[in-house]
């Protein structure tokens, strides 16, 4: 299945002239950019990754990926977006994801037009598809988008393929990536960014964001230990989890109590500070 995948992809580039291209891909990290960026680099293009981070992104899953692209032999971008992140996000209500998306898209459309990239892929699959979104407003073949209002070509290699499709690809290619076994919002299995775990109509604030990450990172400590997903939502502290024990989740209820007791003493602290 992977060789049919590549000779469509070396077809599709040759026809379109994407051969001539320099092309940026978008990099999480994840599977799906993953097995992009190995499919554009086994079909002998010029393409390069570009990485975000910012204060609340995974390290294990950064430093999976820079060993990634090392062994892959592809050039790899990290911008931070930190300060863009905190002016898009604070002040609005959750989840920051939306918000997040646009700091990204816009500082890929600048980074890739200031170092010469001709085009950005991303590893959108079939399940990714929205109508309405603005990637899927494209006229002709949806691999290619030229949006105008964007001012730079995406290509989506991986669009017609869905979810399950590219989960053996994957696979088949040896792409492991690392897990932090968060629960994520969907049930295919999505991780990335703790900020996503930030109850939905909360006011979003940088002690928010640092509380998400900060609860997150020690319930993925158990995790990974125990080979099961979960994740906290804060300021709520909902438990989610998938096939978990009770002992794993007496261990979760644990710390979420430890977070819990720190907010109440940190409000109680800010209360008697107030003059009466």
């Amino acid at each position: 299945m992977l060789q049919n995948v590549l000779g469509e992809i070396k077809d599709f580039v040759r026809k379109t002239g994407l051969d001539e291209k320099r092309i940026l891909v978008l990099f999480s990290g994840g599977k799906d950019s993953s097995l992009v960026l190995y499919l554009l680099k086994k079909a002998g293009l010029k393409v390069s990754a570009l990485t975000f981070f910012h204060r609340w992104s995974w390290r294990e899953t950064l430093g999976w990926a820079m060993n990634f692209t090392r062994e892959l032999g592809v050039e790899h971008y990290l911008v931070d977006i930190t300060n863009g992140l905190l002016r898009e996000v604070t002040g609005r209500k959750g989840p920051v994801c939306i918000n997040c998306k646009k700091v990204m898209l816009w500082n890929a459309k600048w980074f890739a037009i200031n170092n010469g990239f001709d085009v950005l892929a991303k590893g959108d699959n079939a399940n990714d598809k929205i109508i309405g979104a603005l990637l899927d407003q494209c006229e002709g073949d949806i691999r290619l988008c030229d949006i105008p209002r964007i001012g730079i070509p995406f290509f989506r290699p991986l669009i017609k393929h869905t979810a399950e499709e590219v989960e053996r690809l994957a696979e088949e290619a040896g792409i492991r990536p690392y897990r932090m076994y968060e629960h994520a919002r969907r049930r295919q299995w999505r991780e990335g960014c703790p900020l996503q775990y930030i109850d939905r109509e909360e006011i979003v604030t940088e002690k928010l964001m640092d509380l998400a990450y900060e609860v997150n990172y020690e319930v993925s400590k158990i995790a990974r230990k125990r080979k099961v997903r979960v994740s906290v939502r804060v300021p709520s502290f909902e438990i989610m989890c998938w096939n978990c024990d009770d002992e794993t989740l007496h261990e979760v209820e644990e710390i979420v109590r430890r977070f819990k007791g720190g907010l109440n003493a940190s409000a109680r602290k800010a209360e008697e500070r107030r003059p009466s």
